[in-house]
């Protein structure tokens, strides 16, 4: 062979060789719309108006957190593009949300949309066009359905699981006791209610003497508790999103009603619900926890505190750190984090969901010592444990042991 042709031939080989060497690197990069070597961009939905705007916090919240993260170089090199929109947590408006953000804006992933209802509206749109429903904030069961709708998943403990826990406790310690129940008219309050009947088993027919159905239409539910109280009943129910649950804390005092009240996780926050209804008004009411309050003093030395309490002073400022919401944003948007490194350089919506379900004994330090994070592919139930609490002074003060409820509930 002559030489020049021996050196095109070597010359060849050595191009051929790089070739394959170099697809090999870009092969171990994977990406979906929604991610580049630059940006990976997530879709959220909050109500910041509307019935439910209480809970846009927790979207602001992630924001302020994910520029933090930003500001610190990104994940594994890439910042994160967070578009979040307003629904007023009305189910057509987060249809048209939620379609803006996949096909308008060709987000990676939705993450931490709130509410039953509006992600109920999205539910199967998500699975149809398989895009990750990733965290959703709202607790009904039917999040942890990987069979059915393996593009959804939960984060915060089952709506059914916190009411067995309470009708646990009320079979243990007031066994015939009246109970009047007021529920928000979706499937947030029914699913609630499900869980508060299985809970009391074949006792809740006897026990149950009232089932009081709201719309978040009404501008309150004054109403609603006049008629409950007339009930004679000693145990109230309480399932309300925080500006009907602070209503109902006082116009209960108003009209001197004293049953034992049970309020549900949703509406615990000291800052949105207690302290605008009166610390008064709220002593003794009975809730459950996962996440630790940033109101509670036990917590001022306590090493993940600490960075919260950071976080709020320097990259949130404008933020209530007595708003249960700012907890909750800060722990599920570090969750998030966690599953986006897992993710490494494969960006795919795919593996976005398989990182999700491969979670082990993860925890965000903002959750009660005793409970973690975890996940798998038959489990879309990411936290399954409570502690129960009570309302004392300006504070909650956690009792009992923390008990892990069955993840299906």
């Amino acid at each position: 062979m002559p030489v020049i042709a021996r050196q095109l031939a070597i010359a060849s080989t050595a191009l051929a060789l790089f070739a394959v060497s170099s697809s090999g690197a870009l092969a171990q990069k994977k990406y979906d719309t929604g991610a580049t070597d630059t940006e990976i961009k997530i879709g959220n939905i909050m109500p910041y108006s509307g019935p439910a705007s209480a809970y846009g916090i927790i979207g602001k919240t992630e924001a302020a957190y994910f520029k933090k993260i930003n500001d610190a170089g990104g994940i594994n090199g890439r910042k994160i593009n967070f578009v979040s929109y307003d629904d007023a947590y009305s189910p057509p408006k987060t249809v048209e949300q939620a379609r803006k953000l996949v096909e308008s804006d060709e987000v990676l992933f939705i993450f931490n949309s709130l509410g039953t209802p509006p992600n109920s509206a999205i539910h199967k749109y998500m699975n149809s066009k398989k895009v990750p429903q990733l965290f959703v904030a709202t607790g009904a069961t039917k999040w942890n359905d990987p069979k059915d709708f393996p593009w959804t998943m939960g984060w915060q403990p089952n709506y059914q699981s916190e009411t067995q826990i309470y009708a646990k406790y009320i079979l243990k310690n007031s066994p015939n006791a009246k109970i009047a129940v007021m529920f928000q008219n979706d499937d947030y309050g029914k699913d609630y209610l499900k869980g508060l009947k299985d809970g009391l088993g074949a006792k809740a027919a006897s026990m149950i003497v009232i089932e009081e159905s709201f719309e978040t239409s009404e501008p309150s539910v004054d109403n609603h508790i006049v008629k409950l109280k007339s009930t004679g009943a000693d145990i109230f129910i309480n399932i309300s999103t925080p500006k009907f649950a602070a209503q109902a804390i006082k116009k209960m005092s108003e009209i001197q009603w004293k049953p034992q009240h049970f309020l549900n996780n949703v509406s615990a926050s000291v800052g949105s619900v207690i302290k605008p209804a009166g610390y008064e008004n709220s002593q003794d009411i009975i809730s459950a926890a996962y996440l630790k309050d940033a109101s509670d003093k036990q917590w001022d030395n306590d090493p993940g505190m600490k960075e919260f309490y950071a976080f709020m002073t320097k990259d949130f400022p404008e933020g209530d750190k007595l708003d249960g919401g700012t907890v909750v944003g800060f722990g599920v948007a570090q969750t998030l984090v966690q599953v986006l490194k897992q993710c490494g350089d494969n960006l795919t919506r795919e593996n976005v969901m398989k990182q999700a379900a491969s979670l082990k004994d993860f925890r965000t330090e903002v959750l009660l010592p005793g409970i973690k994070i975890n996940t798998g592919p038959t489990d879309f139930a990411p936290i399954s444990s409570l502690q129960l609490m009570k309302f004392k002074g300006e504070k909650w003060e956690l009792f009992g042991d923390v008990i892990n409820a069955d993840a299906g509930g």
